[in-house]
């Protein structure tokens, strides 16, 4: 398996001449790199007007390896050759590395790139990738893995050291400046060899840029493993090491690597939809830096954050007046860490009389709004405080817990939140102080913790009684002047105190449940089931001519088909499909069909666009703008793969096939129909695009030129 590393761009505040110039001392040795014993230079070039400068080198590395490894592979020292591509012109150094040493066992692949700031011609950017393959090693596969990472980890770290090492001793020797590379002055009977050593130095170098235009055979040569090698573009793009440590926190580079990857691959395939970096670096941290397991988790938070439209809860919901006036809970200050602080009086509050005048959604979607102010608190913090801060304190006085806040459905109630806060607000929680804790704790903890991930439990801090104004307690944590009064603090605590909820504002079951279904539906998406031989469809009739039909769905489950059909005449109320009760679990999750089984296509239907395959995970995103009035059709069709192929099916589709259990799909999708006037893009009228927390891109185009067109754009979430 190939292993990829990505480092952030790192930013020297010089001159890119005064850079390289460091750079080259680098050579033929370095005091910093104990591990670099030698060079030789095998291959050189330069153009007659000096812009060029191709240099290749034949680098001897004394490896740190265990001696027994170095005995079992016969050697005591690793070659690698290292070809720099110098451009004085345009400014920019290439750097390309692979082992020479064992090549037919492992593959090492590096490229650097040095370049100047696209905001600023006085700095220089740095850039590095590398790819690890490791074939077969004597049976010390995964040690020569774990050697690789510590020496790509190492260079890393000393990379920008060493330059800064060079420059001071440039500066020591007086030299503070290099001058640019400019063009010697042409002579007419020098145009003729000038020109021709540019078409030397043409075929002697092929730079990345031009390898992207000529094709890809010196991109195989550099990298066997097929992977583009990344071109120096500007920043906007990709992570600076200087805001990864201002606004992110101290990374390893491993773990930057990590970041970047994972942000590169939501770049590529989500377009406009992508969270913000202290997002995505909280689902790595939640799963100890797994890309695969990190994707897959935050790809299904992203859809239910659509779905249940929470990125603007704070703009759209206000809480009920029981809860602002009887929950006991709200933020106060920060604690000494510089994080958010939030303080919940859980034994004064009336769990039970909540759950029965709100039900349990409404305690569900409260305690999202909190979360959301959490992370918008989190942000100002990092801002006003100077360094990052990513997570908040939750303090939790118990005073007043007893067998009543063990009502079943209360702790149901509970039980659900810390799954759904689980699963989509990882690593914000910094720290837990539970305070006060009395008897009847041990019973309530036994019913949580097996639902709180193991990470989430190490931040927890239990005190029982007065323990809290000890040693290793309140103060060592919180600062005296914010601690709450009803703690024995001087800091008057705005939190509500809580209470018992009058019975008077109790509602029936009835009642309960139809305020539930209304909070659960409340999304402008739906979803439905789609079967093998039972497909969804939805019925838009149009009245005038050149209106636009939208659409936006999710594939969330297996492979769809999507065809969109025209007909005369409107087909027969739609049916429930029998299958309906092998359904989805969600209120909204249904299967109807309206074409007939005895229409035929062509004569009592016809197809208006044609039909496309969707994998599971993708994102789709499309328009038609109809050319004649009358009923349009959009169906969701069950994908199968063909039974006779004139090729062999692809692994990852047949292992999709065995992950689709029953021969059920899921769709989650929204339609809309727009007067071809006001059409201004596919997705632009979406509400979905207006998400501050994911943004959709808003591609124009324009209409009006056609009576019948599409536009689809599609990208894959999980």
């Amino acid at each position: 398996m190939v292993q990829k590393y990505q480092s952030p761009v790192r930013v020297y505040k010089q001159p890119f001449e005064l850079i390289m110039a460091a750079y080259e001392r680098r050579f033929p040795t370095c005091p910093l790199i104990p591990m670099f014993v030698d060079s030789d230079t095998v291959n050189e070039f330069k153009s007659e007007d000096g812009a060029i400068h191709v240099i290749e080198r034949r680098c001897k590395l004394d490896i740190d390896a265990p001696r027994l490894l170095k005995k079992i592979a016969g050697v005591d020292y690793v070659y690698f050759v290292q070809k720099n591509s110098l451009n004085s012109r345009e400014r920019t150094l290439h750097i390309e590395a692979h082992n020479e040493t064992f090549s037919n066992r492992v593959i090492i692949n590096e490229h650097c790139c040095y370049t100047v700031h696209p905001e600023n011609e006085d700095w220089t950017c740095f850039e590095q990738s590398a790819s690890l393959d490791i074939k077969s090693f004597f049976g010390f596969e995964s040690t020569v893995e774990k050697i690789a990472m510590k020496q790509y980890t190492s260079n890393i770290k000393k990379g920008k050291e060493i330059i800064e090492y060079y420059l001071r001793q440039l500066e020591e020797e007086g030299i503070t400046f290099v001058p640019r590379w400019t063009p010697p002055s042409i002579t007419p009977s020098s145009e003729t060899s000038l020109s021709s050593g540019k078409q030397a130095a043409a075929l002697a170098i092929v730079t990345p840029e031009a390898a992207l235009k000529e094709g890809p055979s010196s991109e195989a040569l550099s990298n066997p493993s097929g992977a583009p090698e990344p071109v120096a573009t500007t920043p906007d793009d990709k992570l600076d090491a200087d805001y990864i440590k201002r606004y992110l926190g101290d990374l390893t580079p491993l773990q930057e690597s990590c970041l970047i990857r994972l942000r590169q691959w939501l770049q590529e395939t989500h377009k406009g939809k992508i969270p913000k970096d202290e997002h995505i670096l909280r689902f790595l941290r939640a799963r100890d830096f797994n890309i695969d397991k990190a994707r897959e988790t935050m790809c299904q938070s992203l859809t239910w954050r659509k779905q249940h439209q929470v990125d603007y809860i704070l703009d759209t919901w206000t809480p009920p007046q029981v809860l602002q006036d009887y929950y006991a809970g709200g933020w106060h200050h920060h604690d000494k860490d510089g994080r958010p602080l939030y303080v919940l009086r859980l034994g004064q509050m009336d769990t039970k009389g909540l759950v029965r005048a709100l039900g349990e959604e409404a305690l569900l979607r409260y305690v999202l709004s909190i979360n959301e102010e959490g992370l918008r608190r989190c942000e100002e913090n990092t801002k006003v405080f100077g360094r990052p801060i990513s997570s908040w304190t939750c303090l939790v006085d118990l005073e007043g817990l007893n067998m009543r806040h063990l009502w079943r459905p209360g702790v149901k109630a509970l039980l659900r939140i810390i799954e759904v806060v689980e699963a989509n607000y990882p690593e914000t929680l910094g720290r837990l102080l539970i305070l006060r804790a009395p008897r009847v704790f041990p019973v309530l903890w036994t019913l949580v913790s097996p639902f709180i991930d193991d990470n989430t439990r190490r931040k927890f801090l239990i005190y029982a009684g007065n323990n809290y104004q000890g040693p290793g307690g309140l103060l060592d944590y919180i600062d005296t002047e914010v601690i709450p009064d009803f703690l024995g603090g001087e800091c008057m605590c705005e939190v509500p105190e809580g209470g018992l909820v009058p019975k008077s504002l109790y509602r029936t079951a009835e009642e309960l449940e139809n305020e539930d279904l209304k909070l659960w539906t409340e999304t402008i998406y739906q979803s439905a089931s789609v079967f093998k031989g039972a497909p969804h469809e939805i019925l838009i009739q149009i009245v005038d001519a050149s209106s636009v039909i939208t659409w936006d769905f999710d594939v969330c489950k297996g492979d769809i088909v999507f065809n969109i059909y025209h007909s005369k005449r409107s087909p027969q109320p739609p049916k429930k499909d029998s299958l309906g009760a092998h359904s989805i679990t969600s209120p909204g999750g249904n299967n109807v069909q309206l074409i007939d089984r005895v229409w035929q296509l062509g004569r009592d239907y016809s197809m208006v666009e044609s039909p496309l395959i969707c994998r599971e995970g993708e994102s789709v995103q499309g328009s038609h703008v109809t050319r004649w009035p009358g009923f349009y059709i959009l169906q969701w069709k069950f994908h199968s793969m063909p039974a006779c192929a004139a090729t062999l099916p692809r692994v990852d589709d047949m292992l999709a096939s065995l992950q689709v259990p029953s021969h059920k799909c899921k769709v989650m999708y929204y339609t809309e129909v727009i007067g071809s006037e006001d059409f201004r893009g596919s997705m632009t009228s979406l509400e979905s695009s207006h998400s501050g927390f994911s943004q959709l891109s808003a591609a124009t185009t324009s209409s009006s030129q056609s009576h019948s067109s599409s536009m689809i754009s599609r990208w894959r979430f999980c």
